[in-house]
């Protein structure tokens, strides 16, 4: 597998569009990447040549989109980003869900992946330990009671 090719926020969305779909309907068509993200055929037809070109999708026109390898993983990243956010939006800060899933999608694309792990961490911590204050502890690398801190 090739190194993911640096991507633009709107071509992260078209992956992650495209990923959800398929996840849904197995392949994704042209007018189906139109309707959930509301851009016109020209955006689409545009963003899934370049797609193609990066070897993330596999694209013709007037044919079904499906992911590449490749682009499975860098859409997967995505949506791995995206849900980590959304996570900690509402389940941390307490927002509600619809503007935690709008600011999710556009705080994903800088993020790092440092961060990512982090975030992952945390959550995995409070899943854990419900109810419990937490902290980072770079010594153990890991979240811990925030009891004493």
């Amino acid at each position: 597998m090739r190194a993911s090719p640096q991507l633009s926020a709107s071509l992260e969305d078209y992956l992650e569009a495209i990923y959800h779909i398929v996840e849904s309907k197995q392949a994704a068509r042209a007018k189906d990447i139109v309707d959930r993200l509301g851009v016109h055929n020209s955006s689409v037809t545009q963003a899934l040549r370049s797609l193609a070109e990066k070897g993330l999708v596999n694209y013709a026109p007037y044919d079904l989109v499906t992911l590449t390898e490749d682009g499975q993983t860098a859409a997967a990243g995505v949506v791995e980003r995206h849900a980590a956010l959304r996570s900690f939006l509402v389940e941390v800060l307490g927002l509600d869900s619809k503007l935690a899933e709008a600011d999710a999608c556009r705080l994903e694309h800088g993020m790092s992946q440092d961060v990512l792990e982090r975030l992952r961490l945390m959550m995995a911590f409070r899943h854990r330990h419900p109810g419990t204050a937490v902290r980072w502890d770079g010594n153990q690398g890991d979240f811990v009671s925030g009891k004493g801190a």
